[in-house]
């Protein structure tokens, strides 16, 4: 199963892609103009997954006081076409770097553009005034190693962003790849056990809050792409207003536990939703089963380490519908329609 096989390579995509990265002169030089004041603001777009991988570096930008917008390639382009000027930083990112929006996007872009692509060749590529090659190899299916590909890329952009020490996280990184290695070792484990979680459920929602929001939105997207059924991710606070109407056997709710602040909050709301006879569980240091635990390093790490359990969700409910994971049906691994 070629989706399978994309999720099992996923640890040696990180690798890769921590071995490729490098501050090339063009690359250098805008981090350097951004970290010295000389772009108005930073704007970060992009399509899909490739947009709410950016989620973790908008964060980290704005903790660190920088001017950010983040926002969807297609709106931009057909309503915010004046909102970015010339002296802006334009982070675009694309897997394929050749998505309808996007494509069109760049050929409009007045601003300096930092892209970031699985594919040298493709016109994100050849537009952008500094360029990030993620090292994912080629992907079947469903959004998966070019995801956790873009997100280690984009880690190591933020940590050079705000004057860390990218080779410090280099290293941190690189045993990330090694923690999510021995957790794919027991991918069939994982599989069966969630096939008893997983039993009678017709609706899936993602709830996360800060940069756990990232693996809640691309946990809907890659959801209902590979196994065809109605999900969504939302942050967690949204959950409690109106979807928590929604909550029933049904229904099945995965939490991510995330960062401080809000963890407690998070812990709370799944054993609302279980105390209210629904199905949810915790994905974080403080699940209670093995398949959702996970033990980050660092706050870089965990979008890694989150995706896995929602990787493995799809698998499971492919199979009690007795589908092919990640296979499309209707749509097709690069959108290259409006």
């Amino acid at each position: 199963m070629a989706y399978r096989e994309d999720i099992l390579q996923q640890p040696q995509a990180v690798r890769n892609t921590l071995s490729r990265w490098a501050l090339t002169p063009s690359l250098d030089q805008t981090l350097r103009r951004l970290r010295s004041g000389g772009f108005r603001r930073v704007v970060l777009t992009g399509m899909g997954s490739s947009l709410y991988a950016l989620i973790p570096l908008w964060y980290h930008l704005l903790d660190e006081g920088y001017h950010a917008l983040w926002v969807e390639t297609g709106e931009l382009l057909h309503y915010g076409i004046g909102w970015v000027k010339p002296d802006d930083l334009l982070i675009v990112v694309s897997q394929s770097g050749r998505s309808a929006e996007v494509v069109e996007w760049i050929s409009r872009a007045q601003a300096t553009i930092l892209g970031v692509t699985n594919t040298p060749e493709s016109p994100l590529a050849k537009a952008s005034h500094a360029l990030i090659l993620t090292e994912a190899g080629e992907e079947a299916t469903v959004s998966c190693k070019t995801y956790v590909a873009t997100l280690t890329s984009l880690a190591l952009l933020g940590e050079v962003c705000v004057g860390g020490d990218p080779e410090a996280l280099r290293d941190l990184l690189n045993r990330t790849a090694e923690q999510m290695e021995t957790y794919l070792t027991r991918i069939d484990a994982h599989i069966q056990h969630l096939l008893g979680v997983l039993q009678g459920v017709e609706h899936v929602i993602y709830a996360g809050r800060g940069i756990s929001l990232a693996s809640a939105e691309t946990a809907g997207l890659i959801t209902k792409e590979s196994v065809k059924i109605p999900a969504e991710g939302m942050s967690a606070a949204a959950f409690r207003h109106g979807p928590f109407e929604l909550i029933s056997p049904r229904l099945f709710v995965l939490v991510f536990e995330g960062e401080e602040p809000a963890r407690a909050l998070n812990r709370k709301l799944v054993d609302e939703i279980n105390r209210y006879q629904g199905k949810a569980h915790l994905v974080g240091e403080s699940a209670s089963e093995e398949t959702f635990s996970i033990q980050p390093l660092a706050v870089q790490a965990r979008p890694l380490l989150e995706i896995l359990p929602v990787q493995m969700m799809t698998l499971s409910l492919a199979q009690l519908r007795g589908r092919v994971a990640g296979e499309f049906t209707l749509a097709s691994k690069i959108t290259d329609v409006q």
